[in-house]
């Protein structure tokens, strides 16, 4: 969803800076554009920059953030097929692709110890400095996690191999122009 237009924010919301990562409050009043809402989230251009807005602030924006809980998900496939699948859903803030498609995620693998399964996935950013990794870290494991039949996951950034263009899809490549 690209939303250009000037949106007056209705209270204090909790934010973070895009790209350090920073958790930043803008101010009721403030004038934001919602730039990218993908993955339950808002990227939004302020005054001072980009931020990034949960859904579970998404009434700062006017919009209602009242989804249901998130029921467990059960797998039509294999549970690998399944975290894939979720992990498509998950978005660099900056770039409209999903991490899948980036090339971001070097390994997933399910370890099971004692009857409990987790997902153990290796991913890494486009660029080492980014700020925002903990965060898409944290979508990768939130996103697993609705999975039945997943305990524990544990998503990990490495910078080994460095990330490259070529490791984006030929959809994601579409996506952004590339081919």
């Amino acid at each position: 969803m690209h939303d250009h237009r000037d949106i007056e924010l209705t209270r204090d919301c909790d934010a973070i800076q895009i790209p350090s990562g920073h958790p930043i409050v803008l101010p009721k009043g403030m004038n934001v554009v919602i730039t990218q809402s993908l993955g339950g989230t808002y990227t939004v251009a302020t005054p001072g920059g980009l931020a990034r807005i949960e859904q579970a602030n998404a009434d700062a924006l006017g919009i209602d953030p009242s989804a249901p809980a998130v029921p467990k998900i059960v797998p039509e496939g294999s549970l690998e097929e399944a975290i894939w699948s979720q992990l498509k859903t998950v978005f660099d803030p900056e770039i409209p692709v999903n991490v899948v498609d980036l090339g971001l995620i070097y390994d997933c693998r399910i370890e099971e110890t004692d009857g409990k399964k987790t997902a153990r996935v290796r991913m890494t950013l486009t660029a080492p400095g980014c700020g925002m990794g903990p965060a898409i870290a944290a979508d990768a494991r939130s996103r697993i996690l609705v999975l039945d039949g997943i305990d524990e996951a544990e998503v990990e950034l490495v910078w080994d191999p460095p990330w490259n263009q070529s490791m984006i899809s030929e959809e994601g490549r579409m996506k952004l122009g590339l081919v």
